[in-house]
């Protein structure tokens, strides 16, 4: 995949499967150890499914979608507190299917899945307060 782009390579194979960088979608995802299995979408997206998207600046992201509103979507990372807005069709690539981690391929249609993306996202201000706030405790850390 080295010189085609991830639109390229869904068109090509009907799927594609790639590492990520950041921590954005932590705890669910590990960067560059888990392997991500991204499909392409059939029709309009579900709340906590999570879309590959490409913004208007050209970068790529992969956050889960906390609210289906009439003409975009309300997209967060696990691993943020700040809501996104203005997130629309046009910027979905694809749709994370699966995650590998160790070998073992966990669906998003797995019991433990949703579970996790249930408690997750159902408990999104209390999850994004603590996330901010041991954000806040790390940066403070860093300047002692």
């Amino acid at each position: 995949m080295a010189n085609s782009t991830f639109e390229e390579q869904l068109a090509k194979n009907g799927k594609f499967i790639y590492t990520n960088k950041g921590d954005s979608m932590m705890p669910l995802i590990k960067q560059g150890s888990d392997l991500l299995i991204i499909e392409p979408v059939h029709g309009r997206l579900k709340k906590y499914d999570v879309p590959l998207y490409k913004r208007d600046s050209g970068q790529y992201v992969l956050h889960r979608i906390l609210k289906v509103r009439k003409n975009d979507y309300v997209i967060c990372g696990d691993n943020r507190w700040i809501k996104e807005y203005g997130i629309c069709d046009r910027h979905i690539i694809g749709v994370l299917t699966a995650v590998v981690r160790n070998g073992k391929e966990v669906s998003v249609h797995d019991r433990k899945y949703k579970l996790y993306v249930h408690l997750w996202c159902d408990f999104f201000p209390v999850r994004a307060f603590i996330v901010h706030v041991v954000s806040k405790l790390k940066r403070m850390a860093k300047n002692i």
